[in-house]
Order: structure tokens, then sequence, then C-alpha cells
């Protein structure tokens, strides 16, 4: 309930700081990822934002939008806020990849605190995983403030966000030592894609998973799915790993 209660305060504030920089030129602002599809962990999800406006947000704008959200980030849980900022234009009339005009992440922190005026000038450009967002957003989104997601996305054509999500997991052999809880569930919910055009959660498709997947893989999976739930780190089997990032790229087509 603590835990609730802080991430809606959060949610609460970022929307009121939106509301005050952007004004009249915020068209809305919407909650995706783990807590808008039911299973987000404090110790492991990130909050994921898009905001949306009628047109680009000017510098000093954005400067107080970053420094805003920085704050904010500051009492996020462990992976913090990830936000994008892009134009209603391209979310009515779809683009691959998409335009953005402002990202962050707690990864980009310190450049954003180092050199914020290179940060404003440079972090624009396209994302191949908005596709991604957006579909999850029209499937599984909820409205924070502004207009109805029916009434705001289009149509993102089945190739495009194919093409986002297989992007995500083309590293997977890389990915999977740093990242093994993440890097497992995501190729099965990219797989459960590809094979039966399933919009899933990285639990949902874990469970997915482990009814459709080689049982070899099975106690793999279902290892992941306890870690992620929980704040258990998984203890990886590296030849089974490999393995595992082989045998599913193979049937996800990369």
């Amino acid at each position: 309930m603590v835990i609730k209660m802080k991430i809606q305060e959060i949610l609460n504030r970022l929307v009121e700081c939106s509301r005050r920089i952007l004004k009249d030129n915020l068209v809305g602002v919407y909650l995706h990822g783990s807590i808008a599809m039911g299973c987000f962990n404090p110790g492991k999800s990130d909050i994921d934002i898009l905001l949306v406006t009628e047109k680009e947000a000017i510098d000093q704008q954005k400067r107080d939008l970053m420094d805003s959200i920085i704050v904010l980030n500051e009492t996020a849980p462990a992976k913090g806020i990830e936000m994008s900022l892009v134009r209603s234009e391209y979310c009515k009339n779809f683009i691959y990849p998409t335009p953005f005009d402002l990202h962050f992440s707690v990864t980009h922190l310190n450049w954003y605190k180092n050199n914020p005026d290179e940060y404003i000038e440079k972090m624009n450009g396209t994302d191949p995983d908005l596709a991604a967002h957006f579909v999850i957003i029209k499937n599984r989104g909820i409205v924070l403030y502004g207009k109805e997601i029916k009434d705001l996305f289009g149509e993102i054509p089945s190739d495009a966000y194919l093409e986002s999500i297989k992007n995500d997991v083309s590293e997977a052999e890389k990915d999977i030592s740093d990242n093994p809880v993440y890097t497992i569930l995501n190729l099965c919910r990219v797989l459960a894609y590809v094979q039966d055009k399933l919009v899933l959660s990285k639990k949902e498709g874990g469970e997915w998973g482990i009814k459709n997947i080689d049982k070899g893989f099975g106690p793999l999976i279902q290892e992941a799915m306890e870690c992620y739930g929980t704040d258990k780190t998984m203890v990886l089997d590296d030849s089974l790993a490999f393995q595992y990032c082989a045998y599913m790229k193979r049937k996800i087509g990369l």
C-alpha cells in the first residue's frame, strides 16, 4: 500500500509539473509499461511515461521539464522514471522509427547534469522503441491527463511493432549476463507476438513461454518469473542461457 501511494504521488506530481511547464501545448500524459500492465516490481521496474504535445516544446520548457523529472526521479523506485516527449502528429499519423523531442532515463542522468545545454540540443531524433510503447498504450495504457487514447493514437502497423520488439532482443546473448530476468522474459513475449500476435507483459510472456516453449527451458523461465516478482537475484547457468537465446532468436526469426 505504501509503495502504491508513493507511485501515485509521483504520477500526480509529474502530471502537475507537465501541465505547469507545457501549458496549453500539452495534449496528454500516458502511463505504459509494467505499471499499466499490472506487473510492476519496485525493485526491478521503471515508471514509463509518454508526454504528448501539439507542437515542439521550446528549449526552456525542456530544461524545466528535465529538472522537474530529475527531482521526482530521486524519490522513484530503483530503476527510476523513463519519459519520452513526442508530438501528437506522430501519434495520429504513425512514422517508424518515431520522432521524439526529448527523452529521459537514469542511463542519461549524468549527461544532463554535466552538460544540460548539450543534452537539450541533442536528445532528440527517432526511436524505434516508441512503436512498442504506442502499441502498449493502445492496448493497456492509462490516461493520466488529457485526450483519450482512442482519440489520439492511430494505427501502428504490425510490421513496425514487430521490428521494434525484435530490435529489443537482437543482442540477447550480450544482454542476458547483465540482465537475465528481463532478457529471458522479453524473449518470451516477443515470440508470443510472432507466433500468436499477443501483446503481453514480461510476466505474461513468461507464463506463455512455460506453456509454449521447449520444456527444457521451462526451469529457466520459471526462475526468471520468480525473480521478476520478488527481490531474488537470478543465478544464471551461462551455457543454458546462451542455448536459450540462440533457440529463441531462431524461433523469432533473428
